[in-house]
């Protein structure tokens, strides 16, 4: 039993080992995470359609959204988990939350990956992970799969 924990143990810091390695190479580091959750959630709070969905659900908690922001980047990006929450759970029943504004969250992402990114390689892949996140996102809060049965659907 010591055994299999002391493996998964090195298993999972050869991971973050890895991860780590990938993300210096392209240039991805503590510094850069905080000013990518920073310049993005400024420009999110002065988007006419975002800013408002955000801060009405964010006001007076927005210091401690951005450090779980960050935190939630950092382990995504160096597989460290240090973030613990639940993005479902935590966007569930946002006030005026609709699915079309997360293409509108990712193309203000990725205009900010344009902007601070230190390589193209670091804005290609926070772009991609931050759309398998979105689509990940859309689908748990409003898919229905109700709505592609066959038998419900009216030809």
């Amino acid at each position: 039993m010591n055994s299999e924990i002391q493996g998964r143990a090195a298993h999972i810091a050869a991971i973050r080992e890895k991860a780590e390695a990938e993300m210096k190479v392209i240039g991805v580091d503590e510094a850069f995470i905080s000013k990518l959750v920073e310049t993005f959630y400024g420009r999110v709070l002065a988007h006419p359609e975002l800013g408002p969905v955000f801060d009405a659900r964010l006001s007076g908690r927005w210091p401690e959204h951005m450090q779980k922001m960050k935190s939630f980047w950092s382990s995504v990006a160096f597989r460290s988990g240090a973030y613990g929450g639940k993005p479902v759970r935590a966007h569930l029943g946002v006030a005026n939350m609709t699915p079309d504004l997360f293409p509108k969250w990712l193309s203000l992402f990725s205009r900010t990956l344009e902007d601070v990114a230190p390589t193209p390689e670091a804005r290609d892949w926070f772009v991609a992970t931050a759309e398998r996140i979105a689509k990940s996102l859309t689908l748990s809060l409003f898919y229905n799969p109700a709505l592609d049965d066959p038998a419900k659907k009216t030809g």
